[in-house]
């Protein structure tokens, strides 16, 4: 089993930036794609942005393209968003992903392990 634990969220004015972190515990002895979705209220959890096991590849949502970065420390079993330029449209409970692969994975039936989510809150 893996254990996700995500932090950073909080509320920022629109055009700040956050940065999210996940932190992967348990059996990370293995290559572990991972995944930033979220999910606002009343709407379907989508892909923000995903990273392969090594970082080499990575995938963004045409809505962040630009904006947001994902990334990863293996050493900490940690994978990082950094989130800039945010608008309302951004507000959402954001979740880390993460499934026993060394390829990207977009879609939320791919993924394995969830965190509990970290709630981003962006006013105008």
């Amino acid at each position: 089993q893996v254990q996700l634990t995500e932090s950073g969220g909080g509320l920022v004015q629109t055009g700040g930036s956050l940065r999210l972190s996940c932190t992967a515990s348990g059996r990370t002895d293995s290559s572990l794609a991972m995944g930033w979705f979220r999910q606002a209220p009343g709407k379907e959890r989508d892909i923000v942005a995903a990273i392969s096991w090594n970082g080499g590849s990575t995938y963004y949502a045409d809505s962040v393209k630009g904006r947001f970065t994902i990334s990863r420390d293996n050493a900490q079993n940690t994978v990082f968003l950094q989130m800039n330029n945010l608008t309302p449209a951004d507000g959402a409970v954001y979740y880390c992903a993460a499934v026993r692969t060394k390829n990207i994975r977009v879609t939320s039936p791919m993924y394995e392990y969830w965190g509990q989510g970290t709630q981003v809150t962006v006013s105008s």
